[in-house]
């Protein structure tokens, strides 16, 4: 049986906050099957429990944001990213900050983390959501779709008329190796005139050249430079991985996006929940890294355009 997960052993780390400029520190806990990713928000004497689930998506405008009772955790999509990569099902988050500390603006660390932690699994079988029909959803130019695939691939193009960014396509299967080689190491990135405007306005107190890709009018400002030639179409990869986790269940798809963002991500996650037509929960008899071939294709016209 494919099985749920969680870590290993608890495990600590402390970073700047990308928009408060504070120190923040974090603790992830083990946690029993059918728990879910909780996150434990402390301020003062205060703690409220906030399920990393759609449902509590409070503002997708800088960055994905829980919240409940009053309370939120922001920037959570690169550590989400990393736990779905890792099958992490099960887990307590600690937090005593209004965000997930930047850490170099990338999945690195929290990767790191993880495989510093190990895993365990536990005795209740993962249930993966797998499309079957296909959805679309549009906003002006940009577009999500996601049709049936035996596994959860990301096809995504952006387009940007800045010349270092430009027009950049990238498809990838995503797996645990695929993340930690290809997308976990790709930055958040921000032009300076918007950064120069957060910061004028309170906001991205914590960033720097150390957590993010900054591009100038003619070039990146970073001495060390980019990463990957195409760093910028791979973090928005990164991004929609964590987005998509909070449908609640690993997704077997294949995600086609366009200049899509946080907020489409989100409005996507919303529109497949409501649309329980579209998709059907599964379960897998045998223990493997690969399932595609435990899921039967569902044909649909629009496969002619890919394999699946």
């Amino acid at each position: 049986m494919i099985t749920q997960s969680t870590i290993a052993s608890s495990i600590a780390i402390s970073g700047i906050g990308l928009h408060s400029g504070h120190r923040i520190n974090m603790k992830l806990r083990p946690a029993e099957a059918g728990t879910g990713i909780i996150f434990h928000r402390r301020e003062g004497e205060r703690t409220v429990s906030i399920e990393a689930v759609s449902a509590n998506v409070v503002d997708t405008r800088l960055a994905t944001v829980l919240g409940k009772g009053g309370l939120s955790v922001s920037t959570v999509e690169h550590l989400l990213a990393a736990l779905r990569a890792f099958s992490i099902d099960n887990l307590h988050i600690d937090i005593d900050g209004p965000e997930v500390p930047i850490l170099d603006g990338s999945a690195v660390p929290f990767v790191d983390l993880l495989q510093q932690a190990g895993t365990r699994n536990l005795k209740r079988s993962r249930k993966f959501l797998a499309i079957r029909k296909p959805l679309t959803l549009v906003d002006g130019e940009k577009r999500i779709s996601l049709i049936p695939s035996r596994f959860f691939r990301i096809t995504y193009d952006i387009a940007f008329t800045h010349p270092c960014i430009g027009i950049q396509h990238l498809s990838t299967k995503v797996t645990r190796e695929s993340f930690c080689t290809g997308l976990a190491p790709a930055r958040t990135f921000g032009f300076l005139q918007e950064v120069e405007y957060l910061k004028a306005n309170g906001l991205a107190r914590g960033g720097s050249l150390e957590n993010a890709v900054v591009i100038a009018e003619d070039r990146i400002l970073n001495p060390e430079g980019l990463r990957f030639a195409d760093e910028f179409v791979r973090h928005k990869i990164l991004d929609a991985i964590g987005d998509f986790s909070l449908l609640g269940y690993p997704l077997l798809g294949h995600m086609r996006a366009f200049k899509s963002g946080h907020d489409l991500n989100h409005r996507m996650s919303e529109k497949i929940l409501a649309s329980p037509e579209c998709w059907k929960l599964v379960e897998f008899p045998e223990q493997t890294e690969e399932v595609e071939h435990l899921v039967p294709p569902v044909f649909s016209p629009e496969l002619a355009f890919s394999k699946y």
